[in-house]
């Protein structure tokens, strides 16, 4: 009787750890997701955000003199499609298509569809992420029978909250640079335009 309990013992004692494991469904990744670290992101990570919000004409320059930008009310929408591939778990570069509409004081429409790359650095902090990054592309403004076709330049930062493992949602701001240069200098513009946005990214 005393080997017989002392050999169950054994056997019960040997079990316990496969008991154990069965208990959790995947703890290595519930490991993984709880410990967010900025090493969770590594080279080929991918992400795809769209981006809806609004847009205000801020200081427009005529040859170095501010002058009146003629939207009312001021203020427009705006809209992206941003790609971006990570290089490291900080530094990413990546694509994004746009655009912009805003209304004039007659009551027409000025739009600014727009295409660029970028290059970025992001903070990450527990499920809190800070993408920094600077683009520069080419974009077309249409007005009436007016258009142009002209450089575009834009810095942004977001923060974002990681709400699962595949998506992530949060505010992105943009200073954006559109000048429109033309053969007559005293017609040239700098039009510098701030925007808000709500976005939602997706990891991949």
């Amino acid at each position: 009787m005393r080997r017989a309990g002392a050999f169950i013992l054994l056997l019960l004692m040997g079990l316990s750890p496969l008991f154990a494991q069965e208990e959790g469904d995947d703890p290595s990744a519930e490991i993984d997701w709880g410990d967010y670290t900025s090493e969770l992101y590594t080279r080929g990570d991918q992400t795809i955000t769209i981006s809806l919000g609004t847009v205000f004409p801020t200081v427009f320059l005529n040859n170095g003199k501010v002058i009146d930008h003629n939207f009312t009310p001021p203020v427009g929408g705006t809209g992206s499609i941003t790609y971006t591939y990570f290089l490291s778990s900080h530094f990413f570069v990546g694509a994004e298509v746009g655009g912009m509409f805003l209304f004039t004081l007659a009551g027409n429409t000025f739009g600014s569809p727009y295409l660029s790359v970028k290059a970025g650095y992001q903070f990450n902090i527990w499920k809190l992420e800070f993408p920094l990054a600077a683009s520069i592309g080419m974009i077309w403004h249409t007005y009436l029978n007016h258009k142009y076709y002209g450089l575009y330049i834009k810095g942004s930062a977001a923060a974002f909250f990681r709400a699962t493992p595949e998506w992530s949602f949060g505010f992105t701001v943009n200073w954006e640079w559109l000048p429109e240069w033309t053969d007559v200098r005293s017609k040239n513009i700098d039009g510098n335009f701030v925007s808000t946005m709500i976005s939602a990214r997706y990891h991949f």
